[in-house]
């Protein structure tokens, strides 16, 4: 049997917690045996849930007992220095202390990421952890970073996005040489603020595959595997991105299954839309990357289902699978001694 990853699941976090997460850490060690998950939460819960279950193998699931919640709406850095019994703080504490291998939460993303900083702590060099969802395209999905976890950025931080988002769609996605774009108003290279221009002209000398601006209206059509931006920026892509992406659901259903005639029309054309549908999914995807930390941090989707969770327990395995975080480690030291 191959090596275990061990994964920890916030049990706690989430809107549909702990039943969610508990269920898709019982159908990961179902499929998978390289998979441990540790459940971090209050244990009388989580053992209440486990019992809905049986057959599973029990020895690659583990629960720590964690007797506080940090909610969505408290301060982050407040939360994370005052609730140390929480189950993000307990779970990340596990990763900083070589416990587990990597982190998996959809609870309040600042707790997590200030959780992230200051425990399990940034690889040297990186000047600031970015959050890096991946998008479904026409094509191929695409990596988006930062997604609002740095409002204010420098020129040099959005090289270090960009060689991060580079190294995790090639260790992890398996694409070779990724296609890494700038998010600006314009696809001239003199568009754009002194941001925009000086990261251009950065990212020209950077060892990635920099092929120059790209405008949000063609973010959809496949055009970049690693899209660069200011946090600002890239949240506010990222909100439209989601926004028009349940717009045209709403759209489609509306439209094509309105009266006797579109009812009949549409079981033509439904198992397109739910191919369509699914492929638009962020469930298939698992969550966003938590991209600068010295382990794997996955920030799952507030909403997320068992199926979310499952895809971000795969996710964070393969993370550690791929050695991604030794790539970024690597090219980071690089470039500090060319810097000495």
């Amino acid at each position: 049997m191959a090596e275990q990853v061990r994964v920890v699941v916030d049990a706690m976090g989430g809107d549909n917690a702990p039943a969610e997460p508990v269920r898709a850490a019982v159908e990961a060690v179902t499929e998978r045996q390289d998979i441990k998950v540790i459940l971090t939460g209050k244990q009388e819960v989580i053992d209440k849930e486990l019992a809905k279950y049986s057959g599973y193998p029990k020895n690659q699931i583990q629960v720590v007992n964690a007797s506080q919640v940090i909610e969505t709406a408290e301060p982050p850095v407040f939360a994370i220095r005052k609730k140390k019994d929480s189950s993000i703080v307990v779970g990340l504490n596990m990763v900083k202390k070589q416990e587990a291998d990597a982190f998996v939460s959809a609870g309040s993303t600042g707790a997590l990421l200030m959780g992230a900083t200051f425990l399990v702590k940034r690889i040297r060099g990186v000047k600031r952890a970015a959050l890096a969802p991946i998008l479904p395209t026409a094509t191929t999905p695409f990596m988006l970073l930062d997604a609002g976890a740095n409002n204010d950025c420098r020129p040099e931080m959005l090289v270090q996005f960009a060689v991060m988002g580079s190294a995790y769609m090639e260790r992890v996605m398996g694409i070779p040489q990724p296609k890494v774009k700038l998010l600006n108003v314009g696809a001239e290279e003199t568009k754009g603020r002194e941001l925009d221009l000086e990261a251009y002209r950065l990212l020209e000398q950077a060892p990635v595959h920099f092929c120059g601006n790209v405008e949000a209206r063609e973010l959809p059509f496949g055009v970049a595997d690693v899209v660069v931006a200011d946090g600002f920026t890239g949240n506010i892509a990222l909100k439209l991105y989601e926004g028009m992406g349940k717009f045209m659901g709403s759209q489609l259903k509306e439209n094509i299954f309105a009266g006797a005639n579109g009812k009949l029309s549409a079981l033509l054309v439904l198992p397109k839309i739910k191919a369509l549908t699914k492929k638009m999914d962020y469930k298939a995807v698992g969550g966003a990357m938590m991209l600068g930390v010295q382990k794997p941090v996955v920030k799952a989707h507030g909403s997320s289902d068992a199926t979310a969770f499952f895809n971000a327990i795969r996710q964070a395995r393969d993370c550690v699978a791929g050695d991604m975080i030794a790539a970024m480690t690597k090219f980071m030291q690089q470039e500090q001694v060319k810097k000495a």
